[in-house]
C-alpha cells in the first residue's frame, strides 16, 4: 500500500499558476491524474481489496471455530476455543487497521483527482480519465463477488436445519456471504464513484485559460459620425 510520501503534490494555487508556464502546467496535470487514476481504480488495487477480504475471511472463520468450539460444552475443547478466538482478533484487528488506512488513502487520492481536475484543462485532456476497461473490470468482478456473497447469506440462513446445523456453522457462513457482499459493494461504489468523476471531469473541460469561455470583447470602435454636410 503506498504510502501519502509516494502520492503527487496537490495543484499550486490559483495566483501562483498565472505565473507559470501554461505547458508546463498541463503536462504535470496530465501526468499527475494518470498516476492518480491508476491508483484509484487499478487492477492492482482490486486485487489489494480481495486480498484484504480474504483476510477477514480468514478471521472470521478462527471466531467461528472458537464459538462452535464452545458450543461442544466440554472444559478441554473450550480452551481450544479460546485459542481460536484469540487467533481470530489477531488476524481481524490488524486487517481493519489496514482497511481504515486504505480509506484514508482513498480519501487522500480523490481528493488530489478533484483538485487536479479543475487545476488547468485542456480541450480533449481528460478523455481516457474514464478507463472504461478498469471500470468495467472492477463492475463485473464486483457484481460476481456480491451474487456469490448472496447466494451464500441466504443459502446457510434458509438451509440451516434444528439439531443438524449449529448456530456457529450457520453464522460462519453468513458471515462469510456478508464479507462478500460489503467487498463487492465497496468495488461497485468505487467504479461508479470514478465513473461519476470521469464525467464530471469531461464536462468541465473548459480550460480556465484556454477555455472557449467569455468571448473576448471586440474591440471598441466609435462608430463614425454622420457628416453635417450630409444631405447638403
Amino acid at each position: 500500500m503506498s504510502s501519502r510520501r509516494d502520492l503527487p503534490p496537490p495543484p499550486p494555487p490559483a495566483h501562483l499558476r498565472e505565473w507559470l508556464d501554461e505547458r508546463v502546467v498541463r503536462a504535470d496535470r496530465a501526468r499527475f491524474l494518470a498516476d492518480l487514476s491508476r491508483r484509484s481504480l487499478g487492477l492492482g488495487r482490486l486485487a489489494l481489496l480481495w486480498v484484504l477480504a480474504a483476510v477477514f475471511a480468514v478471521g472470521w472463520t478462527f471466531v467461528s471455530m472458537a464459538v462452535m468450539t464452545f458450543e461442544s460444552g466440554a472444559g478441554a475443547e473450550r480452551l481450544f476455543g479460546a485459542v481460536f478466538a484469540v487467533m481470530g482478533l489477531a488476524v481481524l484487528v490488524p486487517a481493519g487497521y489496514c482497511f481504515v488506512r486504505g480509506a484514508r488513502q482513498e480519501r487522500r487520492v480523490h481528493q488530489l483527482l478533484c483538485a487536479w481536475a479543475v487545476a488547468d484543462r485542456g480541450p480533449g485532456a481528460d478523455a481516457g480519465l474514464r478507463a472504461p476497461v478498469r471500470s468495467a473490470v472492477w463492475l463485473l468482478a464486483s457484481l460476481s463477488l456480491g451474487t456469490l456473497g448472496l447466494w451464500t447469506a441466504f443459502a446457510a440462513a434458509s438451509g440451516a436445519r434444528p439439531g443438524t446445523d449449529t448456530v456457529g456453522e450457520v453464522a460462519y457462513f453468513m458471515g462469510l456471504g456478508l464479507i462478500l457482499w460489503v467487498t463487492a459493494l465497496l468495488g461497485l461504489a468505487k467504479a461508479a464513484t470514478h465513473y461519476s468523476w470521469s464525467l464530471r471531469a469531461r464536462r468541465t473541460d473548459r480550460p480556465e485559460r484556454g477555455r472557449p469561455s467569455a468571448p473576448a470583447p471586440a474591440a471598441h470602435h466609435p462608430r463614425p459620425a454622420k457628416s453635417r454636410l450630409a444631405g447638403v
